[in-house]
This record gives C-alpha cells, sequence and structure tokens, in this order.
C-alpha cells in the first residue's frame, strides 16, 4: 500500500504560533505530549498523515534526547523546513523555560517552596494517566500485526528488567522490522521521493560573562550537552543520569534540591527535561549569590540539554525524507516504533513507582485514566485538579514516602 500524501508546507508562524500554545498548556510529559500532537495535527488540523507521525515517533525514539521536543522539531523540518524546525522547536520551550526559570528564581529567593511537595503528590499519578491513555492512541495509530506486538513485549520486558531504556533495543527491533518487512524477504522495489533538502548548522553565540561565573556555564553547558547527547530515554529515565552527576559527581545540588528540580519538571507543562532549566539556575544563582546571574544558568542549562536534538534531527530528518518510501526504511522505522510502545510502557512502570505509593495516589491514577477515556477532559484542566488534591491532602495524610528514593 502505498504512503499517504504528504500536505502543504505550514507558515512558519502558525507552526510557532501552535508550539507556544502547546508548551504553554501541553502536560503529561513527553508521551501525553505526543499523543496530543498525534491528535490535534493528525486528527483535527491535518496538518501530518499517521504515516508521517509514526516515522518522527519511531526516529525520534531511536536518538537520544527529549522525545516530544524532538517530535516537535521533526514536524516543523518537515511542514516548515530548516528555519521551520528552528522556530517551532524554540516556541516549543520558550513558555516552559519562562515557567520553571520564574518558579526556580522564587524558589531561590524564599529559600524554598514547601507546596512544591504537595503539588507532585497530586498531579505524579495523573501523569501516569496521561501517559496510558496517550500510549492508547499511539497503538491504534502504527501498531497492525503479531510481530510489532511480539516486538513491544520484548522492549517493555527489557526495560523494565534493566529500569532504563536501552538505545541497542530500538536498533535491534528496526532491523528485525528491516528484515521482515523490507524488500529483503518480499523484493518490492518502490521508488522513494527525492525531495532535496538542505542541512544546516546553527552557529551559537555565547554572551560575555565575569570570569568565575563564565567558567561554570562552561561546565553547566558540557554536561547538560553530554546529559543530551547520549542520554536514551524520555522524560524522567533521564534522571539516574542527572543525579549521577549533579549530586554525587559535581556536588551541585543536595539529593532533595535534584528531586525538588524532578518534581518542577514533572509539575510544569511541556517536556520534563525542562528540569535543567531549574538546576542552572540553581547552580549559578547559589555560585555567585545573584539572581541574575541565576537566570544565566539557566539559559546554559537549557540550550545544553536541547541543542542535541536540534542536531540529531536536522541531519537524520533530510536523509529520512529522500528515502521515506523505500521498503527498508519503512520496514525499519515499523520496527523501532513498536520498540518506543514497548519502552514507553516500561518507562511507565518505573515511573509509577514514583508517582504512586499510597491509597489516594492509586485512586487520582485509576480516576484519572477513566475521566481521560470516558470524557474529553483536557489536559491542563485535569492537572490543575489533582494539583488541588494534592495541595488539600498532603498536610492531613503526610505522605513520607514522597521525594524519598
Amino acid at each position: 500500500m502505498p504512503p499517504e500524501k504528504t500536505t502543504e508546507r505550514i507558515p512558519i508562524r502558525d507552526l510557532v504560533r501552535y508550539y507556544l500554545r502547546l508548551g504553554l498548556l501541553g502536560f503529561g510529559g513527553p508521551v501525553a505530549l505526543v499523543g496530543q500532537m498525534e491528535r490535534e495535527l493528525v486528527g483535527e488540523k491535518k496538518w501530518l498523515t499517521k504515516e508521517e507521525m509514526r516515522e518522527g515517533i519511531a526516529v525520534c525514539q531511536s536518538l537520544p534526547g527529549p522525545l516530544a521536543i524532538q517530535v516537535g522539531i521533526w514536524i516543523s523540518y518537515i511542514r516548515g523546513g530548516f528555519w521551520g524546525a528552528w522556530a517551532g522547536g524554540w516556541a516549543f520551550i520558550l513558555p516552559n523555560f519562562v515557567i520553571v526559570a520564574s518558579l526556580a528564581a522564587l524558589y531561590v529567593h524564599f529559600e524554598g517552596l514547601p507546596a512544591v511537595a504537595a503539588i507532585f503528590y497530586g498531579v505524579s499519578p495523573a501523569v501516569i494517566a496521561l501517559i496510558l491513555h496517550s500510549c492508547y492512541r499511539l497503538t491504534k495509530l502504527g501498531m497492525n500485526d503479531w510481530l510489532e506486538w511480539a516486538l513491544a513485549a520484548a522492549a517493555f520486558a527489557i526495560t523494565v528488567a534493566l529500569q532504563a531504556e536501552v538505545a541497542l533495543v530500538f536498533i535491534g527491533c528496526g532491523v528485525v522490522g528491516l528484515l521482515y518487512y523490507g524488500s529483503l524477504f518480499r523484493g518490492s522495489k518502490e521508488g522513494s521521493t527525492t525531495s532535496s533538502l538542505l542541512i544546516g548548522l546553527p552557529l551559537v553565540a555565547g554572551g560575555a560573562a565575569p570570569p568565575p561565573l563564565g567558567a561554570l556555564l562552561g561546565k553547566l553547558l558540557a554536561f547538560f550537552l553530554k546529559a543530551g547527547s547520549l542520554t536514551f530515554g524520555s522524560g524522567l529515565v533521564i534522571v539516574p543520569f542527572l543525579e549521577k552527576g549533579l549530586v554525587q559527581q559535581t556536588g551541585w545540588l543536595s539529593e532533595r534540591e535534584f528531586l525538588v528540580a524532578v518534581a518542577m519538571g514533572m509539575i510544569s507543562p511541556g517536556p520534563v527535561v525542562i528540569t535543567a532549566t531549574f538546576v542552572g539556575y540553581l547552580v549559578a544563582a547559589r555560585f555567585t549569590g545573584s539572581l541574575l546571574d541565576g537566570l544565566w544558568g539557566s539559559v546554559t542549562a537549557t540550550i545544553g540539554i536541547f541543542l542535541p536534538s536540534f542536531l540529531l534531527i536536522l541531519i537524520v530528518a533530510p536523509i529520512l525524507v529522500r528515502y521515506r518510501t523505500n521498503p527498508n526504511v519503512q520496514g525499519f522505522i515499523k520496527g523501532a516504533y513498536a520498540a518506543a510502545i514497548g519502552t514507553i510502557l516500561g518507562a511507565c512502570v518505573l515511573l509509577g513507582k514514583i508517582a504512586i505509593g499510597d491509597w489516594l495516589t492509586a485512586l487520582v491514577a485509576l480516576g484519572s485514566l477513566v475521566v481521560l477515556f470516558r470524557w474529553k477532559i483536557s489536559n491542563p484542566l485535569l492537572v490543575a485538579a489533582t494539583a488541588i488534591i494534592g495541595l488539600v491532602a498532603f498536610p492531613l495524610l503526610k505522605p513520607e514516602w514522597v521525594f524519598v528514593k
């Protein structure tokens, strides 16, 4: 069956407008955000096809870095070109950056925000429900036969057993898909689209900073560039890498401060790895005692964690667009997509151990799941409702397991 016909280019201003709204109102972590993009851009706006969405998810899951941002950059690239990718991607990040940097400034100024634990307590089980609901939509988008389900089951088991997402799982499943669905065994020789697309690398200019702060910002940039370039996994699966570097190796944060930073990433809209913004602000502000210098730290950490995603997508996307109708490429994508579904469910199990620890959080997770399947409630409304539950219940129940590893 030939791939669906792609739609025309989207004006960059429309991409920016959409991703600013998604970055401001999109809750629930990477899978929920990808599910929202699928629902709105494939189902409602018709900006791209199911096939293009499935390709984007499979490719982005096979690359290191945050899933939701990469899918957003991918969509912006195939609909807005090179500059559309930069504009749409940073528009997606900007609202979340402003919110988290502001919360970090308040946290430093008031020496802590007691409400963080309470909000985390109520919202985190709803996040699990959002992930499961979005994963259900993604299975309907691209899971079609027994092999895809078998690959997803294998990826799920490996993720839960190793308690991490492993790059080789995506590659291995992609190779199985290539062998089974590709032309090697079937002998089909479909043509490939050969649209010529340019690849570019950005010039990133850094502002001058005082020498001591400049050295710290350089270390922050190097650390988060490494995290964004070498860490496979979506959402909180990146947490062990960050914890080892920020708490154990550098000593920049205490264990509790680190968990507060993770909570900020979870309870704010947009991608969970915006945790980097909070961390960068805390480290720089504590180093110099200046709230303004904290802003430099947050900017540096944010660029570091997200820049590799832009470069990877802009390098991979033109190649995939050129050969997207090749049966071997399609086979690899189907296998990698199945692995993505399995690892998402596996990550959900791992995150559930953090988010669900008593009867109330279990009830919030179950109730949120029922509400999402039964009614078309918006993600921000669900997050707001569960945040209120957390604010009310936390001081009454005093759950000691919250923020305890």
